[in-house]
């Protein structure tokens, strides 16, 4: 209990000293006004998935809008693979089903395999939104998730981004916001043996905050997931999005901290995705290597913490 109490004073002291440090680090969101632009990198995704990734999000976007908090949105597929006749089928159905809805469509292709980063920049130095999503292909949102994340920054001006609940589609939760890794955190995590893994069970359970409340937003997280990032746009374009120096794995974690000079990341439960997304180390031996490169340059840039 005193752990508890000692959890919530430091979260409204948090948010009392960001209130008074700066209250224009951010701007309000125009209720009733916002325009939204999304990015999704594909890359070989599977056609089924990548469909109902985007019709989920045309009816999270329709709530949204239907309930007053959107003007106009639009949809920036990047698409990192050789192009091919079916995909082009499945994207012209997509960009129907938008474009019916009055939501903007566009697919960006033709640049080959840049990499998640540098794709996601393909759209983000282009938009002129107050919002922006990052969007994994392999996510399905609920109805209310964008109504409810822009709800909250419009209340909350010293927020720049957000992190939704999720769980895998089977019933188990997945934990999004992370503390700062330690080397040993992705060695349990990826790679040891479910018993390895349960003789540092609290240590894990610390590291992936699950000791957050799941009836009430959070602040001051330290990092987000890629799989789902819904930012203040002029925060997202003042640090220059993700850095393109990383490939695949950790841009996200890059991103998070450079993010926290501009303002606060947050949890916010009554958003909510579904996450098909897999472990990269049961990815084969080519992902482990990006891991690890990508692993590599995080350290560099941000500090080494091996346990």
């Amino acid at each position: 209990m005193c752990h508890r109490a000692c959890a919530w004073c430091a979260r409204l002291l948090v948010t009392a000293w960001w209130n008074s440090k700066t209250r224009s680090v951010t701007s309000p969101l125009p209720s009733a006004k916002v325009h939204l632009t999304t990015s999704i990198v594909v890359y070989k995704s599977e056609p089924a998935v990548l469909r109902a990734t985007v019709e989920s999000l045309l009816v999270a976007i329709d709530t949204a809008r239907e309930a007053g908090w959107l003007s106009d949105a639009r949809v920036d597929l990047i698409h990192n693979a050789e192009p091919d006749p079916a995909f082009s089928a499945l994207v012209d159905a997509l960009a129907a089903q938008a474009r019916a809805r009055q939501i903007a469509f566009r697919l960006l292709e033709g640049h080959g395999n840049v990499g998640y980063g540098r794709g996601h920049n393909l759209s983000i130095a282009q938009v002129s939104s107050d919002c922006h999503l990052v969007l994994n292909p392999d996510v399905q949102l609920s109805p209310e998730c964008l109504l409810q994340g822009l709800q909250y920054l419009a209340e909350n001006p010293m927020v720049a981004a957000l992190s939704p609940a999720v769980d895998d589609g089977h019933g188990h939760k997945q934990y999004l916001c992370k503390r700062y890794p330690s080397v040993m955190d992705f060695l349990l995590r990826g790679f040891a043996p479910a018993r390895v893994r349960g003789w540092f069970r609290e240590r894990l359970a610390w590291y992936e905050m699950q000791d957050l409340p799941e009836d009430s937003p959070s602040i001051n997280i330290p990092i987000i997931s890629g799989c789902f990032m819904l930012f203040r746009t002029e925060v997202l374009q003042r640090v220059g999005g993700f850095d393109e120096a990383y490939f695949l794995y950790f841009e996200d974690f890059d991103l998070s901290l450079r993010v926290h000079a501009h303002g606060l990341l947050a949890y916010v439960p009554a958003m909510h995705i579904v996450h098909l997304g897999g472990n990269s180390a049961r990815k084969g031996l080519r992902h482990i290597g990006m891991f690890a490169r990508s692993g590599l340059r995080f350290y560099r840039s941000h500090g080494w913490r091996l346990w």
